[in-house]
């Protein structure tokens, strides 16, 4: 039970342990933001492409 409670009230690591949970947050926020912007900025580039396909023929 002490070591229960020494683990508890310890705060060595804690630290760490709070920049690694941001770090993920961060990490999951721009994964999602890059799916949600990538298949945009893929469907404007392909419009473009077929533009400028069709002008040139």
């Amino acid at each position: 039970m002490s070591n229960l409670r020494r683990l508890w009230e310890e705060e060595h690591g804690q630290d760490l342990v709070e920049y690694a949970l941001l770090l993920v947050l961060i990490s999951l926020v721009a994964v999602a933001t890059m799916r949600t912007f990538g298949k945009a900025v893929s469907d404007v580039f392909s419009n473009a492409a077929k533009e400028m396909t069709i002008a040139t023929t």
